[in-house]
């Protein structure tokens, strides 16, 4: 059971249903993957947010792995971490460096949306394959639920890319209008990526209803031989 212990002042509307909703991803993972000889668990996109009962959830409910490590681009303190690699997922990984984090089970929660490119998505999948030994899931969002989590807009991130970004700068959303910092991506675009990779992995995609709605995609991939 978790030592974290949050008081009820912030658990909100909004975070208790992302906190349901991540409940709800956790089930899911544990019914897809067996974990009796997973002994070593890897987060990518770490991140050192602890504001609310949500934040990094999915880490705290993977406590009874006994071998946490880390990737991120942040300062990271947590130490429930046995190692932590301050680099981008994107980044080239030396030999040392996969040798001192890959883990058995590894696991992005909503990282691959922000690390721009469809190329620099490719090189991220790429670079999770290679620390991986046996199991690795990526989660994000669907591009094609109605209301953009990240902005809160409806409906506007269904036009093509260029014309969506056009429309965030134009509403002050500068940040979230550049490639860098958001792509999102479709259940089909999320195949196509692993999809490059299936002399790697057996991969399968699954899709996350909320309200009717397609909102998430949770990609399970079996590397094929990577010990």
């Amino acid at each position: 059971m978790s030592n974290y212990i949050y008081s009820e002042k912030h658990f909100n509307f909004v975070d208790k249903i992302i906190r349901n909703r991540r409940e709800k991803f956790y089930n899911f993972i544990r019914e897809k993957v067996e974990f009796r000889n997973v002994n070593s668990y890897l987060d990518i996109g770490t991140t050192q947010n602890e504001d609310h009962p949500s934040s990094n959830y999915l880490n705290k409910k993977f406590d009874f792995i006994k071998i946490h490590n880390a990737i991120s681009d942040q300062k990271i303190t947590d130490r429930r971490f046995t190692n932590i690699l301050k680099k981008s997922i994107t980044s080239d990984f030396s030999k040392d460096e996969i040798e001192l984090i890959k883990s058995d089970f590894t696991i992005s929660n909503a990282t691959i949306e922000h690390v721009g490119s469809l190329e620099n998505q490719k090189k991220m999948i790429f670079n999770m394959i290679n620390l991986t030994r046996n199991v690795m899931v990526i989660q994000t969002v669907n591009r094609y639920f109605p209301i953009e989590t990240h902005t809160k807009l409806p409906l506007l991130h269904f036009l093509p890319k260029t014309k969506y970004r056009k429309l965030l700068k134009l509403f002050k959303y500068d940040y979230y209008s550049l490639e860098e910092n958001l792509n999102l991506l479709s259940y089909k675009e999320m195949f196509k990526l692993l999809n490059c990779f299936s002399d790697k992995i057996n991969f399968k995609v699954y899709k996350i209803y909320t309200f009717g709605f397609v909102s998430n995609i949770i990609a399970i991939c079996f590397v094929k031989i990577n010990r």
